[in-house]
């Protein structure tokens, strides 16, 4: 039996990449350059790996984590 995916992994593969960028350019402070779309980021906040810190988005230690799985 296979487990069931976790993670951005359960959203499916594109999802997958392109939060996972999201989660790459929120931590290098890219989103001048690269704005993230309102329904990317409330999927990142949701599953708890971004959050809102004085006015910035900050990447949370589990969101590290998730972002380390495709490095």
């Amino acid at each position: 039996m296979t487990e069931p995916k976790k993670g951005l992994a359960a959203l499916g593969l594109d999802d997958a990449i392109r939060l996972r960028w999201a989660l790459r350019d929120i931590h290098a402070k890219r989103l001048k350059w690269s704005p993230l779309g309102p329904a990317d980021l409330r999927t990142l906040v949701d599953m708890g790996y971004v959050e809102v810190v004085g006015g910035e988005l900050v990447i949370t230690l589990t969101g590290m984590d998730e972002k380390e799985i495709g490095d």
